[in-house]
């Protein structure tokens, strides 16, 4: 981004992807977002989350849905801030430097980081400048922005104090399962796979708990080797046949669990494979997330993975909120991240 200064706290904020979002959520300053991709999308996702945190609610009705994004609306909507990532907004069409310039100068600055989440290679005039961040990384420096670097702090220690009783409860890692991170298609039988242990952000909720990665050895050309859509067959999926099976997309509303897991035990190929067999198919959020969806996903998967450690997952029921678990079950203290997002504690 270069050097980026702001007289005051930017009121009006431009938005495209989820992680970002999210990071706005969690400084406090969601009301301020006027733009993101695909709103009633991310609205019903973080509804989900967010019931289980007193006092922090998000409005997103009617907000323009920004990916691709226009020039035209971006005058319209004069936001004091762009939290996007040039370098993306680069790849659209109709966007070039001279078009990322004009408006960081006419209207407000870019500043966002988006490829961090796979460690995807950047376009053509990029890749000698870009660097890449890990998910806090990325958040500590948004909360630059708008000068919460106290919230930032508060919630870095909720997610460190997390992230040492995992440590200090995995098991040695000949006892791990192995597991595999799915998205099945909603219009035909395509199955896409990730790698959990890849760097980027987008692991940022598997990559700490290091379970075997039964997709590990699904790479080159054929799969694709950069952590993104890994396409899968029956067979292939078969053949990781992980311990553990994870499926995106549940707690979007756009798939249904019990409706997976029925497909799956009527499937001649994939009814063998072991997750199927011992009913270890868990529900996941997604993987474009930021801090708030971090803290809980990575508890989720703690609990999938590691039952006999951090305590069963009570399973997530279609169209529900993240299930209420006893405090003494929880890995981290709710009423505390909502104090911090809410202001209320620091």
């Amino acid at each position: 981004m270069g050097t980026v200064e702001f007289e005051t706290v930017p009121q009006s904020v431009f938005t495209i992807l989820g992680h970002h979002v999210d990071m706005l959520v969690a400084l406090g300053r969601g009301d301020a977002i006027n733009a993101m991709h695909a709103p009633e999308y991310r609205k019903s996702l973080y509804q989900k989350f967010l019931h289980r945190l007193d006092g922090v609610t998000v409005d997103w009705d009617g907000l323009y849905s920004s990916w691709p994004p226009t020039k035209e609306k971006l005058y319209e909507l004069d936001s004091d801030v762009h939290i996007a990532d040039p370098a993306k907004v680069a790849t659209a069409e109709g966007w070039d430097d001279s078009s990322l310039e004009e408006i960081g100068s006419n209207v407000g600055p870019w500043f966002g980081n988006t490829l961090s989440g796979t460690h995807q290679k950047p376009p053509s005039g990029w890749a000698d400048a870009y660097e890449y961040y890990t998910l806090w990384e990325i958040f500590g420096k948004i909360a630059q922005v708008f000068r919460e670097s106290d919230r930032y702090e508060a919630l870095t220690s909720v997610r460190e104090s997390m992230l040492q009783t995992i440590r200090a409860g995995l098991p040695p890692e000949q006892e791990r399962p192995s597991a595999a991170l799915v998205l099945f298609s909603t219009s035909d039988e395509k199955i896409w796979g990730y790698k959990m242990n890849h760097p980027g952000y987008y692991a940022a909720h598997t990559r700490p708990l290091g379970a075997t990665d039964a997709l590990a050895d699904a790479v080159g050309d054929e799969y694709g080797d950069d952590g993104r859509n890994i396409t899968l067959d029956s067979e292939l999926l078969l053949d990781a046949d992980p311990d553990v099976l994870l499926v995106l997309g549940p707690m979007t509303g756009y798939h249904n669990l019990d409706d997976i897991r029925s497909q799956l035990a009527d499937d001649e190929v994939l009814r063998k494979m072991t997750a199927v067999q011992e009913g270890r198919i868990y529900a996941q959020g997604a993987r474009r997330q930021g801090p708030i969806l971090n803290l809980f996903q990575t508890e989720m998967t703690a609990k999938q993975l590691y039952p006999d450690q951090f305590g069963e997952w009570p399973g997530y029921v279609d169209g529900e909120p993240y299930p209420e678990l006893p405090v003494e079950e929880q890995l981290f203290d709710r009423q505390r991240v909502a104090d911090i997002v809410t202001g209320e504690g620091q």
